[in-house]
């Protein structure tokens, strides 16, 4: 890091500030640079190091896991300003002053349809069933519009009966943008295309 750039750094739950310069190690040991006296931290719990511009945290092989925005990790996972490291009983929150990777203007949304997963800004979303299989097509489709009636086929399956109208979809629309967008007023990933459709844009 240039002598002239600022530090990322970490606040605690009491407000105070842990500097990371090139790095940091995280655990009950005294050679630690970030020291918690707790049973529920291991000895040396995780680490957070500087990859060029990019900042990780990675668990050492703890007993009771690190964790990140609420998941615990399972490899070496990238952090961002805001997010939150849970370590034990201390959540301290990761800042950086020269944010280090450029947002796009549009959330970051992931969808891992393996797993069940939805993340809005890495941060775990809980959906309905309907609202998370309305959401999977339209992340299959991305970036096309998807007209009410392949959205109904989709997921509704008593949809051939004509059982479903349009006010459902789009109260499933309405919903689905609340757990998504950061202004559901003013959706950014889910667009109305009038008179076509839907389009989600990621």
């Amino acid at each position: 890091m240039l002598p002239d750039e600022p530090s990322p750094y970490l606040t605690d739950p009491n407000g105070h500030e842990h500097r990371l310069e090139s790095g940091a190690t995280i655990g009950r040991a005294v050679e630690c640079n970030i020291v918690i006296a707790s049973k529920r931290v291991s000895r040396e719990h995780a680490r957070l190091r500087r990859d060029g511009r990019r900042w990780f945290i990675e668990d050492l092989g703890s007993s009771n896991g690190t964790f990140l925005n609420d998941e615990r990790i399972l490899a070496a996972m990238e952090v961002r300003d805001g997010d939150s490291i849970g370590i034990g009983d201390v959540v301290f929150t990761f800042h950086d002053p020269d944010t280090t990777t450029v947002d796009s203007r549009l959330p970051d949304l992931e969808v891992d349809t393996a797993a069940g997963v939805v993340r809005v800004n890495r941060r775990a979303v809980s959906l309905s069933p309907k609202e998370y299989l309305l959401l999977a097509y339209l992340y299959d489709h991305h970036g096309q519009v998807c007209s009410k009636d392949e959205i109904g086929r989709a997921v509704w399956p008593e949809y051939q009966a004509g059982g479903i109208f349009d006010y459902q979809i789009e109260n499933l629309v309405r919903r689905l943008r609340t757990r998504i967008e950061m202004d559901p007023a003013n959706p950014q990933l889910l667009a109305t295309i009038r008179g076509l459709g839907y389009k989600l844009q990621v």
